[in-house]
């Protein structure tokens, strides 16, 4: 994340992924797929920049692969 990164809400998620809500929150358990930022109570985002590494390649993604 950098300091001017865009936050993605659900809707524009779904629609730059082409997944499913049900498919995008199993794949974040599974750490497949970036996880989100709390926006408020019942509000969350994700960040663009994570969003774009997980997008240049969706296979390949692993959360984990963010710390190495």
């Amino acid at each position: 994340m950098n300091q001017h990164d865009r936050i993605l809400r659900l809707r524009e998620v779904l629609d730059r992924s082409g997944l499913s809500q049900p498919t995008i929150y199993r794949r974040m358990k599974l750490g497949t797929f970036p996880p989100t930022v709390a926006l408020g109570v019942n509000s969350v985002g994700w960040y663009e920049s994570e969003f774009e590494i997980w997008f240049a390649d969706p296979l390949g993604y692993r959360v984990a692969d963010k710390a190495a």
